[in-house]
């Protein structure tokens, strides 16, 4: 008698324990994403930032990449209001080892940018010329 219920008991068990990976906790987002591999990118390092002006088509995104060993604040001119082109302000600050891109360039036009925490700093400025 006690074969006839262990069997079907063991089939409930060993089905509980198989789980879907949607009962697992899941891994929270990356507050800051990975920008996708190549594209326009500006290098930021100790001697400044690299190209100084860089020509990107409407419908792009640039990113930041720090290279240094402090952070860095990137924001759009005019300092210190900013918000002369919103896209650029969505990098916001770029910490050592880290890339951030900034938002979709939507119009064409020119965008000047600058480290907000250096603004006086001309190695630390630059020209987006979207086309």
């Amino acid at each position: 008698m006690r074969k006839r219920w262990l069997a079907p008991a063991l089939t409930v068990v060993m089905g509980a324990c198989g789980g879907s990976s949607s009962t697992q906790p899941s891994t929270p987002p990356s507050t800051t994403p990975a920008p996708p591999p190549g594209g326009p990118t500006i290098t930021i390092t100790a001697a400044g930032v690299s190209p100084k002006q860089l020509e990107v088509t409407v419908g792009s995104r640039v990113t930041f990449t720090n290279n240094d060993s402090v952070p860095h604040e990137m924001y759009s001119d005019p300092h210190p209001s900013h918000g002369d082109c919103p896209p650029i302000d969505e990098v916001s600050v770029v910490t050592p080892g880290q890339s951030r891109q900034t938002g979709v360039f939507s119009s064409a036009r020119t965008c000047g940018y600058h480290d907000h925490g250096q603004s006086t700093n001309t190695s630390l400025q630059g020209t987006i010329v979207i086309r």
